[in-house]
C-alpha cells in the first residue's frame, strides 16, 4: 500500500511544487521591475483568476472522483463518459468566461480596494490573460481523469512541462523585451496552450483504445449529464467558498496599502508551497478512495486512509521545521525590496504553525473528493468560510492585519474538525452498500 500511495503522490509532488514556483518568480519577476506596485498588481491579477478558475476546480475534482469510481469498477466506458462531459462543460465555460471579462473586471474593482497605478497594471495583466481560459479549464479535467485512471505521472509531465515554459517565457519576455509587466502575462497563454497540446498528444497515444468508447451525441445529453452536475453543482459551491477565503485574504490585505499587500502576497505563496505537495498525497487519496470505493473494498480504504495521514504528519513536521529555520530567506529571494523584507517578519510565525493544522484539511480533502461526498464537502467549506469572515471582522480592530492571518488559521480548524467527525458517513460508509449514480453525486 505505501508503494502504491508513493507511485501516486510523488509524481503528484513533483508536479506540484513547480507551481507555487511559477508564482513566487511572477513576484521576483515583478519585484524587480523597479516598482513596489508591480508585485501588488500580480496579487490582485491573480486574485481576479482565482476568482474565475477556483469556480471551475470541480472540472478536476468531479472528473477524478468520478473516474476513479468507474475505474475500480472496471467500467471504462463509464470513465470515458465522465471525461467527455468534462470537456464539454470546460469549453462552454471558458467561452463563457471570456464573452463576459469586460462585465467581471468591471464589477471585481467596485470591490477591490487598491492603488490606481496597482489596479492600472492588474487590468492589463488580467485582459492578456484571459485567453488562456479554454486552454486551463480543459486541462483541469485531463488532470482529473488521469487521476481517476490512477495514472499521476501524465499530469506530472504536462504540468511540469506548462510551468517550465511559464517560468521561461515570463523572465524572458518581462525582463528581456519591451513587454515588461504584460510579458509575465503572455508568458502564462503561451504556456496553456503548450500543455493542451501535450496532454492531447498523451492522451490520443496512451488511452487510444478507450477512445473507441466516445460518443459526443450520447454523452453530453442532459439526461445522462445530470448526475454529473447535482454532484459538480455541489462541488462548485464548494469552489466558491475557497475563493471566498483566499480572494477574500488578498482583497482584504490590499486595505492595508501596497507594502502590506505585497507582504501577504509573498507569505501565502509560501504557504501555498507546503501546500501543494501536500496535494500529492490528497490526490493519491482522491484516487485509492475512490478505486477501493468503486471496488468495494473496505480493508484497502483502511489501510490506505491510515498510512495517507501518516506520510502527511511527516511532511507537516518537515515543513515547520524549513519554515521556521529558512522563513525569511525565502522572502528575500521573492523581492529585493527591503521595505516588503523588513514588513514580513511580523507574520513569519504563521508560516511556522500553519501546516500542523492544515495537513489533516488538505488530505481529508482528497479522500473525501474520491468518495464524491460532495454534500459534505460543500457543508464543511461552509462552516469554513464562515469562519474566516467571523474571526477577521471579530478581531481586527484589536489586531490589525495580523487578524487576517488568523482568520485563515481558524478557517483550517473548522475544515479539520468538521471533516474528521463526517468522515465515517460520508467515507466509510459507502462501502458495504452500492449506492445508486445519483445517490453518490449526492
Amino acid at each position: 500500500m505505501n508503494r502504491r500511495i508513493l507511485k501516486l503522490a510523488v509524481p503528484s509532488i513533483l508536479a506540484n511544487i513547480t507551481v507555487p514556483l511559477v508564482g513566487m518568480v511572477d513576484i521576483a519577476v515583478s519585484g524587480r521591475l523597479g516598482n513596489v506596485a508591480a508585485i501588488g498588481a500580480i496579487a490582485v491579477g491573480s486574485m481576479l483568476f482565482d476568482l474565475l478558475y477556483w469556480n471551475f476546480g470541480f472540472l478536476r475534482v468531479g472528473t477524478g472522483g468520478l473516474t476513479a469510481q468507474a475505474y475500480g469498477r472496471r467500467d471504462l466506458p463509464g470513465a470515458i463518459k465522465y471525461f467527455v462531459q468534462g470537456e464539454a462543460t470546460a469549453l462552454l465555460s471558458a467561452l463563457f468566461l471570456i464573452a463576459i471579462q469586460w462585465l467581471f473586471v468591471e464589477a471585481a474593482f467596485t470591490f477591490i480596494d487598491c492603488s490606481e497605478e496597482v489596479q492600472e497594471l492588474a487590468r492589463k495583466y488580467f485582459f492578456i490573460r484571459i485567453w488562456d481560459a479554454p486552454a486551463t479549464l480543459s486541462l483541469m479535467v485531463f488532470k482529473g481523469w488521469f487521476i481517476g485512471m490512477q495514472n499521476t505521472v501524465f499530469p506530472m509531465i504536462v504540468d511540469m512541462t506548462v510551468n517550465i515554459v511559464n517560468l521561461s517565457a515570463s523572465i524572458w519576455l518581462g525582463l528581456h523585451t519591451p513587454l515588461g509587466f504584460a510579458g509575465v502575462a503572455l508568458g502564462t497563454v503561451i504556456a496553456q496552450y503548450t500543455g493542451l497540446i501535450l496532454v492531447s498528444v498523451l492522451m490520443a497515444v496512451h488511452y487510444r483504445k478507450l477512445l473507441g468508447y466516445v460518443n459526443i451525441r450520447r454523452d453530453v445529453r442532459f439526461k445522462y449529464m445530470k448526475s454529473f452536475y447535482v454532484l459538480n453543482a455541489n462541488l462548485f459551491l464548494r469552489s466558491l467558498c475557497f475563493m471566498l477565503i483566499y480572494c477574500g485574504f488578498t482583497s482584504l490585505a490590499a486595505h492595508y496599502g501596497d507594502v502590506q499587500l505585497a507582504v501577504s502576497t509573498i507569505i501565502m505563496k509560501l504557504l501555498m508551497l507546503y501546500s501543494y505537495i501536500l496535494d500529492g498525497f490528497a490526490y493519491a487519496g482522491e484516487a485509492l478512495t475512490g478505486r477501493y470505493i468503486g471496488a468495494q473494498d473496505k480493508p484497502s480504504l483502511n489501510r490506505a486512509v491510515r498510512l495517507l495521514f501518516i506520510w502527511t504528519a511527516g511532511l507537516a513536521v518537515i515543513s515547520t521545521v524549513a519554515y521556521g529555520i529558512g522563513g525569511q530567506w525565502m522572502v528575500s529571494m521573492m523581492t529585493t525590496e527591503s521595505a516588503v523584507i523588513d514588513a514580513s517578519r511580523p507574520y513569519m510565525i504563521w508560516l511556522v504553525i500553519m501546516p500542523a493544522f492544515s495537513c489533516l484539511a488538505f488530505m481529508w480533502d482528497g479522500i473525501f473528493i474520491g468518495a464524491t461526498a460532495a454534500r459534505a464537502i460543500r457543508n464543511g467549506m461552509i462552516w469554513a468560510c464562515a469562519s474566516f469572515y467571523i474571526c477577521y471582522f471579530a478581531f481586527k480592530g484589536i489586531m490589525g492585519i495580523q487578524a487576517l492571518y488568523m482568520a485563515y488559521f481558524a478557517h483550517l480548524i473548522a475544515r479539520d474538525v468538521y471533516m474528521t467527525l463526517t468522515a465515517r458517513r460520508q467515507v466509510f460508509s459507502r462501502i458495504g452498500t452500492v449506492p445508486s449514480q445519483s445517490s453518490r453525486a449526492l
